[in-house]
C-alpha cells in the first residue's frame, strides 16, 4: 500500500484569446490529488535547475478528465511539476506513476 500525503493540484493548459487575433497560454486547475512525489535525478544548465520526480498517485481510467497527461501540469503551492510520460505502476492499474520535472532559476 503507498502512502499518499502530498495535496497536488492538476492543471490543463487552455488557449486565450488576447484580443489582437492572437491567443495566450492559461492553465485550468482541474482539481486536486493526493500523491507521493520522489526526487529521481536532476541538472543544471546555464541560469536553470531541473529536478527529476517521480509522482504516484491512484489511477484514473483512461480518458477520464482526472486522469494526468503529458501536456499537463501539477501544482503544489508555488512549485510546478510539468508531466513528462504517465504509466501505470502496476499490472492491477490501482496507481499511476507520473514522471515530470520542476524547472527553478538557479
Amino acid at each position: 500500500m503507498r502512502i499518499l500525503r502530498r495535496k497536488l493540484y492538476l492543471e490543463t493548459p487552455i488557449r486565450v484569446a488576447d484580443g489582437a487575433g492572437g491567443f495566450l497560454l492559461s492553465w485550468e486547475r482541474l482539481g486536486a490529488v493526493w500523491a507521493e512525489v520522489l526526487p529521481r535525478g536532476g541538472s543544471q544548465s546555464e541560469n536553470i535547475a531541473r529536478l527529476g520526480l517521480q509522482i504516484t498517485l491512484r489511477a484514473a481510467p483512461q480518458g477520464a478528465p482526472m486522469r494526468p497527461t503529458p501536456s499537463q501540469r501539477f501544482v503544489d503551492g508555488t512549485r510546478i511539476y510539468s508531466i513528462d510520460a504517465v504509466t501505470e505502476a502496476d499490472g492491477l492499474g490501482r496507481y499511476l506513476i507520473c514522471f515530470a520535472t520542476e524547472e527553478t532559476g538557479a
